[in-house]
């Protein structure tokens, strides 16, 4: 049976709001994790719970992991222009503030990663692909563990969550990371999900790790995997991955940032 998948986020957690989706036909709920802490997420879950009681509708409820998610820490919260046909340090030195001439990254290894040349992408979250919202780089130079890249386009950053993108470069990072298995083993088991929604997919490997880890965990030895598919790796062992998931979610967003639109 065909089923309707709903993020729960900011703007869409209120009872009132919740309770219009399970109408709409919402019957699956996704707790996105790349944001957001437990207890924010919980709030939201005991508002599903409220929704789902008072509307008499069923729904099942999706982890959504954050994953090896590249991001750009601006603790400063204040919006960040960035001018065209100038320079930018990316630099994994989290304690510098983020300005129009550094952005701090939550990664150390980019700069053994990329290449004079190579792409990046930086962006909001769940970015438009405006170009007044996103931003493109070109790496100029790497100088020991920061990344000097030239701006493409001028673009102002707003928010304190921007995420970071390479282009066909594979990342050397777990698929499930320990914040993720913290958040599974506290929030996962607390609410005995029923899907995990395994972000940045890469292998096979990936999946059967996960479901390694939750049957350790008793009571999430039967929760489906669904795979994130979110880039070139991802799709290269796609069947290997397909034998293996539960089911398969496709990131467009971030596809679309390594793929022609015709792919």
């Amino acid at each position: 049976m065909t089923k309707i998948v709903g993020t729960l986020g900011p703007k869409s957690r209120s009872v009132e709001i919740i309770s219009d989706c399970l109408k709409a036909g919402m019957s699956v709920a996704r707790f996105d994790f790349s944001w957001g802490d437990i207890e924010f997420h919980q709030e939201t879950l005991e508002n599903l719970k409220t929704a789902v009681k008072s509307t008499r509708k069923l729904c099942a409820i999706m982890l959504d992991t954050g994953g090896p998610e590249l991001q750009v820490v601006n603790k400063t919260e204040h919006p960040i222009s960035l001018e065209a046909d100038t320079k930018v340090i990316l630099t994994p030195d989290q304690d510098k503030p983020a300005t129009s001439n550094l952005l701090p990254i939550n990664y150390h290894g980019l700069s053994k990663a990329v290449k004079k040349g190579d792409t990046i992408f930086i962006g909001q979250y769940l970015f438009t692909g405006n170009e007044t919202t996103s931003v493109w780089l070109e790496v100029d130079e790497v100088c020991s563990e920061d990344v000097v890249c030239l701006i493409k386009n001028s673009a102002t950053l707003s928010g304190t969550l921007y995420t970071l993108h390479v282009s066909q470069i594979r990342i050397d990072m777990p698929t499930l990371t320990d914040k993720d298995k913290e958040v599974i083993s506290i929030w996962g088991v607390q609410n005995n999900i029923d899907i995990l929604s395994l972000s940045y997919t890469r292998h096979a490997e990936d999946i059967r790790h996960a479901r390694s880890f939750l049957s350790k965990l008793g009571e999430l030895n039967q929760t489906q995997i669904f795979a994130k598919i979110e880039n070139i790796e991802g799709l290269t062992h796609f069947d290997e991955i397909l034998q293996e998931a539960d089911g398969i979610i496709f990131s467009r967003g971030n596809l679309g940032i390594d793929l022609p639109p015709e792919k």
